[in-house]
C-alpha cells in the first residue's frame, strides 16, 4: 500500500473502524494500520491514550468523499 502523505481521517469504505485516527497516522507515516491500532490500546493501558486519540478525533480533518 502506498502512503498518503496527508493527514485525513478515511471513510468506512476506506478502512476506517472507529473514527479513523490510527487508520490516518499509519497513511501518513508508512506504517502498519494494526501497529497504530496496539499502540494506542497500549498507551491506553498505560497512560493518557483515550485523551491523544479523542483529541486527534477533533483536530484530524475527514478526507473528503
Amino acid at each position: 500500500m502506498v502512503a498518503n502523505r496527508s493527514l485525513e481521517r478515511p471513510g468506512r469504505a476506506q478502512g476506517r473502524m472507529i473514527a479513523g485516527v490510527c487508520a490516518a497516522l499509519a497513511d501518513r507515516f508508512g506504517v502498519s494500520r494494526l501497529l497504530v491500532r496496539v499502540a494506542f490500546v497500549v498507551a491506553g493501558f498505560v497512560g493518557a491514550g483515550e485523551l491523544v486519540y479523542l483529541v486527534l478525533w477533533i483536530v484530524i480533518p475527514r478526507r473528503p468523499r
